[in-house]
């Protein structure tokens, strides 16, 4: 086993992640858009060359 000076970042995002309240199904797709599209428009701006 390894020692580790920092906190897991993975652990860190789970946390950030539990921290959140609870939603129903619209709002979840809600999320998960607004998830998407930022992702889609990452991809738009290093797509240039």
């Amino acid at each position: 086993m390894t020692n580790q000076k920092s906190e897991d970042k993975n652990l860190q995002n789970v946390v950030g992640d539990l921290d959140k309240p609870k939603v129903n199904g619209f709002q979840a797709q809600q999320l998960q858009q607004d998830t998407n599209d930022r992702r889609h428009q990452d991809a738009l701006n290093h797509d240039e060359e």
